[in-house]
């Protein structure tokens, strides 16, 4: 039996596949304004992707959710700071 690969495109993040987390995100470019806001704009396109694929599918949302909060919320600071 092959062991199941965890590391390089492992089957709960797409896999091979061509709509692999990962590989939409550098191929629509996600940078957001700082790259604070690229993480965290790549990480909530991750949890959406991959919703219920390795954990509960709400908790993958709730994740997503956490991080788009979270730039939206730097995103406000940043304005009211300039």
């Amino acid at each position: 039996m092959a062991k199941e690969e965890k590391v390089n495109h492992p089957k709960h993040y797409g896999g091979d596949a061509p709509y692999e987390a990962v590989k939409v995100i550098d191929a629509w470019g996600v940078g957001g304004r700082t790259p604070t806001a690229g993480f965290a704009l790549g990480n909530a396109l991750k949890y959406i992707a991959r919703a219920g694929l390795k954990t509960d599918y709400l908790e993958d949302l709730r994740k997503a959710k956490w991080y788009l909060q979270h730039e939206i919320d730097k995103e406000k600071e940043r304005n009211e700071t300039a």
